[in-house]
């Protein structure tokens, strides 16, 4: 009989892909498998997940506002609901095990696996774990972690030191510099930025580059702008401005060809992107993101700035310090070249393949 098996997280690209990693993993070594996502209805995951050939249900929930807000008062009644309908998803799928990758969504479906005794895993990509997997941490058999010195916050004899599960294609891709550039259209004897903001955006890098973005032609550097979609009608001005200096998108769906076309790239400091970043040895400045709980982005950045493995602009100083630490970079060949190699020793590879071993293990007891 086939195995089954939920795998839930999501709100962002660094929820969803992790999960989808795992997902093609597992599929790679059993394709019999069975697999349903559970998400949030309203979230990226719902659109996501079908394109990389996955089923998924949807969950009314979302999460609870540090700041007192009117959708507080709808919390509970979400919460509830989607307990409910856990309950009813585990009840009808019957999963061998739930896998939990983070995002609000994640809570109900795990929580209701521990209350069946159904084995269950939750995987920490942050260097500070967001406040559904510290909940949810005394219920599961295994937490997989990016970071070490996490067991202050999780039971240490269910951690394992696996790193961040990402996309195979930047993992084992290794698209050339030289075809890369060529399918952007342009020329490896200017240097090329890459600027992205994660996969829903981010505001200020958009709005700091719009408004430098006559400096990318005024120096010969070459742009490729993943502005997400909020931000991508405002931002695409800057195609008629720098013209083949330039390539604007909303989002960038051969990401391995993008990092390998760029010399520096500019990003914000989710865990996933820089287990991306690490994985392929990039000279990168990161402006991490101050929207976020716990400040995390800014302390996994530390983890990269304290081993002098980036660059760290703050969103506060992004104004007066990204194109100075820009402009000092493109000017210094061997800083680019210490950066992207310290990063890389930053990698903790074949993550997805590390988790999935510990999947096994819990679904043949």
């Amino acid at each position: 009989m086939a195995k089954k098996i939920v795998l839930s997280g999501g709100g962002t690209g660094g929820h969803i892909f992790p999960a989808l990693a795992i997902a093609k993993e597992l599929q790679r070594r059993d394709e019999s498998i069975d697999f349903l996502f559970v998400g949030a209805s309203d979230r990226m995951e719902m659109e996501k997940v079908p394109t990389a050939g996955f089923k998924i249900k949807g969950l009314w929930i979302s999460g609870f506002q540090r700041s007192l807000a009117l959708k507080n008062l709808l919390f509970p009644v979400k919460l509830m609901l989607s307990i409910f309908k856990s309950i009813f998803i585990v009840w009808r799928f019957k999963p061998d095990v739930v896998i939990g990758t983070g995002g609000f969504a994640s809570g109900p479906i795990l929580l209701i696996a521990s209350l069946f005794k159904i084995p269950s895993l939750i995987q920490e990509q942050n260097s500070y774990p967001g406040i559904t997997n510290k909940i949810l941490a005394s219920r599961v058999n295994k937490i997989c972690v990016a970071y070490p010195g996490l067991e202050k916050f999780f039971p240490k004899e269910k951690i394992s030191l696996t790193g961040n599960p990402i996309r195979a294609e930047i993992e084992f891709g290794n698209p050339s510099k030289d075809s890369s550039l060529t399918a952007y259209g342009f020329t490896k004897e200017k240097p090329t930025v890459l600027v992205i903001g994660g996969s829903l955006g981010a505001k200020r890098i958009n709005e700091t580059i719009l408004e430098n973005v006559t400096w990318f032609k005024e120096n010969n550097v070459q742009l490729i702008w993943q502005t997400g979609n909020l931000y991508y009608n405002r931002c695409k001005v800057a195609q008629a401005q720098l013209g083949n200096n330039v390539q604007v998108r909303d989002f960038i769906g051969d990401m391995a060809q993008a990092f390998a076309a760029a010399d520096i790239v500019i990003s914000r400091a989710g865990a996933i992107a820089l287990s991306e970043l690490s994985s392929l040895g990039k000279a990168c400045i990161l402006v991490p993101s101050p929207n976020v709980a716990e400040d995390h982005q800014k302390k996994n950045a530390l983890a990269l700035v304290e081993k002098n493995a980036a660059i760290l602009v703050e969103e506060k100083d992004i104004c007066s310090s990204l194109f100075e630490q820009l402009e000092l970079l493109l000017n210094n060949k061997n800083k680019q070249v210490q950066l992207a190699s310290n990063c890389k020793g930053m990698d903790k590879p074949k993550a997805a393949e590390k988790i999935v071993d510990i999947i096994e293990g819990l679904i043949n007891g």
